[in-house]
């Protein structure tokens, strides 16, 4: 897929057509479900306050976050995945999620539980580890952390 006909999009739940939230739902359970090969619940009711992140190209998801308010300060970031690996959508959802976060939901900081595997690709957008490596369902994870200082734009 060529990357100029991609597009980023940013929408609550309530903005999401029935095409984009079946198409995200698909990619999930494509991702997590199918190719980690990891039986969960992903319809968590989370999504309902989330803010949901995502690439587009020719109508296709081709990379996904949704972002949640964990409390106060933080806002949580999961349910990452590129459906192109190598391409380079993951990374640029990120940086532009991360923006998109910033404007709409204002956090002091922002949580994720990465898996183990990827805290390189977060820490390429400033996130630092913050706990020790625990399991996910099976999985090797550690919490991290983007913390905003005042004026720091990202």
């Amino acid at each position: 897929m060529d990357n100029k006909n991609t597009e980023i999009l940013s929408k609550y739940f309530d903005e999401l057509s029935l095409t984009e939230l079946y198409e995200i739902i698909k990619a999930r359970v494509q991702i997590f479900v199918v190719e980690q090969d990891c039986p969960y619940q992903d319809l968590d009711d989370v999504d309902y306050r989330s803010l949901h992140i995502f690439s587009r190209n020719d109508g296709k998801i081709t990379a996904y976050l949704r972002a949640f308010q964990k409390d106060s300060e933080t806002v949580q970031v999961g349910r990452v995945l590129s459906l192109e690996h190598g391409k380079g959508h993951g990374g640029k959802l990120l940086h532009d999620g991360i923006k998109s976060i910033k404007e709409k939901m204002n956090p002091k900081k922002i949580y994720i539980e990465a898996q183990t595997h990827a805290i390189g690709f977060y820490e390429r957008e400033g996130f630092n580890i913050c706990s020790e490596e625990f399991l996910e369902d099976g999985i090797p994870h550690k919490s991290m952390e983007l913390t905003f200082d005042g004026g720091r734009s990202h």
